[in-house]
């Protein structure tokens, strides 16, 4: 299952429709049976805020993912992946320089964020990470 959760007063939130759009993904990144994830919408303050925090860079990032700390059991059962958190002005300011809607931006954002919730990472990975994104763009239609 994955909650959506709405921390922002900028832009209006389909929750049901990102939590849909994310379990999706996380069916065809090939995770298995639904394990849990969140994904909150925030302002770039929030944004900014957490980055600092847990990054030390003092600016708003368009999506961080926060891996859950489980237990070796926990993991063997796939029962939550942890938090996509996505900064809804840098999401829009995004997509007006990429020439995309709004929502294909928050698509893309969430799908990068639930693969590295899912143990890629684009850094280090020789663009393993990178090629994935994008075969899974085009089956998810973004």
């Amino acid at each position: 299952m994955v909650e959506v959760v709405n921390r922002q007063r900028r832009r209006a939130v389909d929750g049901e429709r990102w939590g849909r759009f994310a379990a999706d993904a996380l069916k065809k990144i090939g995770v298995g049976d639904a394990p849990g994830a969140t994904v909150v919408f925030v302002s770039d303050r929030t944004m900014r805020g957490l980055n600092r925090r847990f990054r030390g860079r003092g600016y708003a990032a368009d999506v961080l993912s926060f891996p859950a700390q489980q237990t070796e059991f926990e993991k063997l059962s796939g029962a939550y992946l942890g938090d996509v958190v996505i900064s809804v002005e840098r999401a829009a300011a995004q997509a007006t320089e990429h020439g995309l809607e709004y929502d294909e931006e928050v698509a893309q954002l969430i799908l990068h964020g639930l693969l590295h919730l899912c143990g890629y990472d684009h850094e280090t990975d020789a663009g393993e990470m990178n090629r994935l994104e994008l075969r899974l763009r085009r089956r998810l239609g973004i």
